[in-house]
């Protein structure tokens, strides 16, 4: 008897969000399956990867980094429009550092000029990230939303707190995509998009940041927690849940012990800065094969190996 090999069809399917605009512009989810399942069905868009850049000049990053991108760094346009021709990421991504109650303290109309400048410079999708403090996000995303309105870009992210300040600005009076930050759970990540859905903000225009831990740091919780959205989203066609997700892996796998130890305190532990390439590749990895759509590296080298992993399955 031949081998017949079984196949598992989904209900759902995963909204396809575009951010960016012109030919660069990129297209995350449109799956009808798990990621890289293509014996199931439509593995949708490829994954995309995108590179970490800040507002102000990474003073805690590894020498090598620092080195690489030399005074490029100390002007976010330029650093960009580095990135862009040097490296070729798919989207960047960048980080309002600065707007930090706790560091610079940059004003809304001070990160909103940052914004505009690097978008200005790039043809590459931008998304741009927040500092962590709802309050402030809010704030900042109302000047920065506007001063980069025409661009599609994505704002990173939109919270239970803040939501109706950032999913206004961004999703509605600006016409940019809104990511929908939530805690590694899934009735909280349906839950918010809920709300931004009775704000006025379309499923279509969301995309689903869950949360994010480096491999070995509760990262089994992420995982679990994205399968059983992707599996209710297909196989219950829950349409609440239909959202890519993308993952800013960097932000988290660059701040653990394995990545700040000086190789004088770990000598055991060897170079710091292939410590820190290993676990953002290997949280990066994981995180994809789950079933993000895609994710934020900041090292070169990270950025290479994760194209050529996603390659092999385009």
């Amino acid at each position: 008897m031949a081998f017949k090999m079984s196949v598992q069809e989904y209900k759902g399917k995963i909204n396809e969000v575009e951010i960016g605009k012109g030919e660069k512009a990129i297209k995350l989810g449109g799956q009808q399956t798990l990621a890289f399942y293509d014996f199931d069905g439509d593995t949708g868009n490829s994954q995309k990867i995108g590179i970490e850049i800040t507002d102000v000049y990474p003073e805690e990053w590894v020498t090598g980094l620092k080195e690489f991108y030399g005074d490029a760094a100390k002007n976010p346009a330029e650093w960009a429009k580095f990135v862009e021709e040097k490296l070729n990421p798919d989207f960047i991504c960048l980080r309002l550092q600065g707007a930090d109650p706790n560091e610079l303290d940059k004003s809304p109309e001070e990160c909103a000029e940052v914004a505009k400048a690097v978008v200005e410079a790039i043809q590459l999708p931008l998304v741009i990230a927040g500092t962590g403090n709802h309050e402030k996000d809010a704030k900042v995303f109302e000047k920065v939303t506007a001063a980069v309105e025409g661009y599609n870009c994505l704002f990173l992210a939109a919270t239970e707190e803040n939501y109706k300040s950032v999913g206004a600005a961004a999703g509605l009076a600006y016409g940019h995509k809104v990511g929908a930050e939530s805690s590694v759970d899934i009735n909280l990540a349906k839950q918010l998009n809920v709300l931004l859905d009775q704000l006025g903000v379309k499923y279509e225009d969301i995309v689903m940041h869950i949360g994010c831990s480096a491999a070995g740091y509760g990262f089994e919780y992420l995982v679990s927690t994205v399968d059983r959205i992707r599996l209710a989203a297909l196989a219950q066609n829950d349409k609440t849940l239909q959202m890519p997700i993308i993952t800013p892996v960097s932000f988290e796998t660059w701040g653990v012990k394995e990545t700040i130890a000086e190789e004088s305190d770990a000598p055991d532990w060897g170079d710091r800065e292939e410590r820190g390439i290993t676990m953002e590749v290997t949280t990066a990895t994981s995180i994809l094969s789950v079933g993000a759509d895609a994710v934020i590296v900041r090292h070169p080298k990270s950025l290479e190996t994760m194209k050529d992993f996603v390659c092999q399955f385009a």
